[in-house]
């Protein structure tokens, strides 16, 4: 999706609007709609990026994406790291809340914390990252399970479990699906001392270049130490980082879901 028209830009404006259009658009007028460039402007930068193979004209009127791109792709994804594309918003997180924030990454059948930055407190949650932790007991974990088909939830279940870790863990799988709907319902999820007696967290999905969930970011306090904010403030600003940490793994556009933001101050 354009982020902006690059109508009064300059040559390269309009050459990166074309080629970031061709990753929706195959033909000549839908790309010079979502432009808003003169087709016979679209139609020379599109025969450039043929000739630099940067785009293959299929010869039925249809243009698509080139070997180069494919290979300039595969390179930096071969590289690609989600917690540094992830680092600035969580810094701004935790500086705006001063809670410890997490990144969460989806691994197979449980989440792994992919990144932690303490919070401007005198103790230490005692999480880490590497540690893996099963999704039904995290919020990191509830807020990936509900940006999931309630089918792959119950397949999830069936090879896990949902053994408790804590009295308020959701151990009963009608249960956990009943909580997943308000979870959608929020915008984000809530652990209340669901993995780690005395430890509460808010925490919203995090989607990937290609749209599915990949994973989430919350922020953790103790139970002793009330929110500072009230919980909707802070659900909204969670809401508001994961969008951002989305957008920079590529996500192609507001994951579906997220509650309309107000400005970032806490």
């Amino acid at each position: 999706m354009m982020k902006s028209r690059p109508e009064g830009g300059n040559a390269t404006d309009k050459v990166l609007a074309v080629l970031e259009a061709l990753g929706e658009h195959e033909r000549l007028a839908d790309i010079a709609a979502a432009t808003g460039l003169a087709r016979s402007t679209v139609h020379r930068i599109l025969q450039s990026l043929v000739e630099h193979r940067f785009a293959i004209a299929t010869g039925d009127g249809r243009y698509i994406g080139g070997p180069v791109v494919l290979t300039l792709a595969g390179r930096l994804m071969g590289r690609f790291d989600p917690a540094e594309h992830a680092d600035g918003a969580l810094r701004r997180l935790r500086d705006d809340t001063g809670y410890t924030v997490h990144l969460g990454l989806l691994a197979g059948d449980d989440v792994v914390y992919g990144a932690k930055i303490e919070g401007a407190k005198p103790y230490r949650m005692p999480s880490r990252v590497g540690m893996s932790v099963r999704l039904h007991t995290t919020g990191i974990g509830k807020a990936i399970l509900a940006a999931l088909p309630e089918a792959t939830v119950r397949a999830i279940v069936q090879r896990t479990g949902l053994e408790p870790r804590t009295p308020n863990t959701i151990t009963d799988e009608d249960a956990l699906l009943r909580h997943l709907e308000q979870v959608r319902a929020l915008g984000y999820a809530i652990d209340d001392e669901e993995n780690e007696p005395g430890v509460q967290c808010v925490a919203a999905a995090v989607f990937d270049h290609t749209g599915r969930v990949t994973g989430a970011v919350s922020v953790s306090t103790l139970v002793l130490e009330p929110w500072n904010a009230p919980l909707e403030r802070l659900g909204e600003r969670v809401v508001a980082a994961a969008v951002e940490i989305s957008e920079s793994l590529g996500a192609p556009r507001s994951p579906a879901g997220s509650r309309a933001l107000g400005g970032s101050g806490f």
